[in-house]
């Protein structure tokens, strides 16, 4: 059947993602800067205690929403001038991709696309069909009510929130990732390029050795007695080990769980109570730019702690990873620990595919709240790979030469989603990189980039932030002319850096997906299609296909046109969520009471008059350190733990580096004074459970917390003061104590 939901030319291929178009020369671009008029906006604020139904009155944890949104313009490219009638004259600079990139993208122009997105949004079921079809699926899927390819409630009002999609369709993500090419004779092009921690140090898979490793892995597995829907922790670094580990579970029909190798012991304890797998994968050690990282010590502690809260793990499979820490000198105990060298590769290089129901979870991903507890985002099999696969593909542009290289660690969901699934379904050839992006020089990077041609550079503004603070020889000692799209992930990245990371990283010729998404996402939601319209520095640009994005007032009211306000979601897609382990309710709460009829984002946002999607970031007690989203009340707990802390309150500031610091409020004891030595070792307590990622940058001593008479902690204050914006405190006269602002004010610097 003829699509009416895709572009004339948009061919469905078996055994591929659709494609519009090959692919052409290197592209040039061009500056379009175009001066508009526009209606000041930041009067959209609304009353904060107006209750009405839903809204703010269920999230008593927001503070300081109309602030935030009434700084909004300030986050815009280029400068604004006041005139006399209210209104601001903006002069924007808009890039615009070039007739030779244009002409071989998928996507080349805003009504392609338009054309293409209002399909996607009239008939998600036809459009999502017709996509998923390229896969390959053991069983077809249910349809329902005629054509009907998914269910979907998200209205808490209704019913109990629930999400299906491609149900009864039986697959298995790993063969699409790898079975599907090696059979349609790509076994020979390379699967991935793998760049150790120093420089000269590095390997590559093709597609059928990769494919061979990971059915090794699943043989094990299996034979250990691993089966269908088991929890299999992971706690690895970035070797190649990582991808096929999770590969292996997919394969056969495991729930793989992988935890930053960055987390704490605690951390890594708490995860695997809630998971309870019998299999935890790690490695004996880590080297992470000069520093060595004994894994295996931080996995040992944290199996003695879940075993003293009465669970046992049965097998910790360990790869013996010897340019960090030898076999002989790894902590060891017999009976629970194997050495993954000494029984993987005795297993056949063929394994038998589990397949699963498109509604099989995948995997867990665990990732901070704003309870002190982590929230285990569940995602499924079916909806998760059409999803990822098919953001990859557009919003990079990719077509099959391509090298691509995600700077992301498989343990967030960017290296699940956009450097294992995302790529490797659609056949591309990956950099998989071990060290940090300034070790041993700040050039590192770019000399990987030409080491291997990369073509698709996908980062975080973080590390864009610390590379520009090297400044531009770095990136131009290396030629770079392989480059023709950039990415950015993981927070909003603010217009300087884009435009750094465009006019020197790219030299103003790759257009950036600035892409916003969460985990809990699975994919990107929205982001620039390259080719397709001009960017705006800092702006994520326009939805995806499938994604109807809402801007909502705190009552949950729909504001339409140019606006600011909470971002949502007003239906379901493939590859979101499907619960939270073990607590639907609290996934309820969190995501879907907050604003009835709408998946709730946490995020701030606001639309210019373009329809351009702006992300103003975090709304709730989330912090966004480097990429990495941090519960403020998992801080707080880490440092109440310290036997020194009495109380402790934790905001975020604005940081150079990190996009977001941790800026901690602490009050001691009674009697115990306030030392250097004290505020080490408070950091390290956090160090200690969480991870070194999630230390404070700040601690500000606290003789006492500015709390209303109820005794809530006023974080509005807080945020004030470690903004060291003193004059816009507010009233402060409802406190039970007002002095005590008084009392932090002094104590700021010290």
């Amino acid at each position: 059947m003829a699509s009416s939901h895709l572009p004339p030319d948009h061919g469905v291929a078996a055994g591929s993602i659709p494609v519009v178009a090959p692919r052409a020369g290197a592209p040039r671009h061009k500056v379009e800067k175009t001066t508009t008029t526009t209606t000041t906006t930041t009067g959209t604020a609304h009353s904060a205690h107006h209750t009405g139904g839903g809204g703010l009155a269920a999230l008593a944890h927001l503070n300081s929403v109309r602030d935030m949104f009434a700084l909004n313009a300030a986050d815009s490219a280029g400068a604004a001038a006041v005139v006399d009638d209210g209104a601001e004259v903006e002069e924007e600079e808009r890039e615009v991709a070039s007739d030779t990139f244009r002409s071989t993208a998928l996507i080349s122009s805003r009504e392609q696309y338009a054309a293409m997105y209002r399909r996607s949004v009239e008939d998600p079921d036809f459009f999502w069909a017709e996509i998923a079809s390229a896969f390959y699926w053991k069983t077809k899927w249910e349809t329902r009510d005629g054509n009907k390819i998914h269910s979907e409630n998200i209205d808490v009002r209704k019913a109990r929130v629930a999400i299906e999609w491609f149900k009864g369709g039986r697959t298995n993500i790993c063969y699409n990732a790898l079975d599907r090419h090696v059979e349609a004779g790509k076994g020979g092009k390379i699967a991935f390029l793998w760049e150790g921690n120093d420089p000269g140090v590095d390997d590559k898979l093709t597609y059928k050795e990769l494919l061979e490793r990971v059915c090794q892995l699943a043989n094990y597995l299996r034979d250990q007695g691993v089966k269908k829907g088991d929890a299999v922790a992971i706690y690895m670094p970035m070797l190649l080990e990582l991808p096929i580990a999770m590969l292996a579970c997919a394969r056969i029909g495991a729930v793989h769980s992988v935890v930053f190798a960055g987390f704490s012991a605690e951390a890594l304890s708490q995860r695997i109570l809630d998971c309870k797998p019998n299999f935890v994968l790690t490695t004996s050690g880590v080297r992470r730019g000069s520093k060595v990282i004994k894994l295996k010590e931080i996995v040992d502690d944290a199996l003695e702690r879940v075993l003293k809260e009465g669970f046992a793990v049965g097998t910790c499979l360990t790869y013996a990873n010897d340019s960090a820490v030898k076999r002989e000198d790894t902590a060891w105990q017999e009976g629970r620990d194997v050495w993954w060298q000494d029984v993987v590769p005795k297993y056949p290089k063929e394994s038998a595919v589990e397949w699963v129901d498109a509604e099989d979870t995948l995997f867990l991903l665990y990732t901070s709240g704003s309870t002190g507890k982590p929230k285990g985002v569940l995602h499924t099999t079916g909806g998760y790979m059409v999803y990822t696969a098919t953001t990859f593909k557009y919003a990079f542009d990719y077509h099959d030469d391509d090298i691509y290289w995600c700077t992301a660690d498989c343990g967030w969901i960017t290296g699940h989603s956009y450097l294992t699934y995302g790529p490797l379904l659609n056949g591309a050839t990956v950099v998989v990189f071990e060290g940090v992006p300034n070790y041993p020089d700040a050039g590192r990077c770019w000399e990987i980039v030409d080491k291997y041609k990369v073509t698709i550079f996908y980062t975080a503004p973080t590390a864009i932030r610390s590379l520009m603070r090297s400044g531009d020889e770095p990136v131009k000692r290396r030629s770079r002319k392989s480059l023709r799209v950039l990415g950015s992930v993981g927070e909003p990245i603010n217009p300087s850096a884009w435009r750094w990371y465009y006019d020197v990283v790219g030299d103003a010729r790759c257009p950036i997906s600035d892409t916003w998404w969460q985990t809990e996402t699975g994919g990107f939601m929205i982001t620039p299609l390259p080719g397709a319209w001009p960017l705006k520095p800092g702006s994520a640009t326009l939805p995806f296909f499938g994604v109807q994005p809402a801007i909502v007032d705190e009552n949950g009211h729909e504001i339409s046109g140019v606006c600011s306000g909470y971002l949502c979601i007003k239906a379901a897609w493939p590859g979101m969520m499907r619960t939270l382990q073990g607590d639907h309710a609290r996934y309820e709460t969190t995501y879907f009471a907050p604003f009835k009829g709408f998946y709730f984002s946490g995020d701030g946002c606001r639309r210019d008059e373009d329809g351009y999607y702006w992300l103003t970031g975090r709304v709730d007690d989330v912090i966004n350190v480097s990429g990495h989203r941090i519960g403020t009340a998992e801080v707080e707990s880490a440092l109440v733990s310290h036997p020194q802390c009495a109380e402790a309150a934790v905001v975020g500031f604005d940081h150079e580096i990190k996009g977001q610091g941790i800026y901690a409020f602490v009050t001691l004891l009674e009697g115990v004074d306030y030392s250097e030595q004290l505020r080490a070792s408070l950091i390290n307590a956090v160090r200690t459970h969480i991870g070194a990622f999630a230390a404070p940058d700040k601690i500000h001593w606290a003789p006492g917390l500015p709390k209303t008479r109820s005794g809530k902690i006023m974080r509005r204050i807080l945020r004030k003061i470690a903004a060291n914006q003193l004059d816009e405190l507010g009233d402060i006269s409802t406190l039970a104590d007002p002095g005590v602002v008084d009392q932090l004010i002094d104590l700021r610097d010290k």
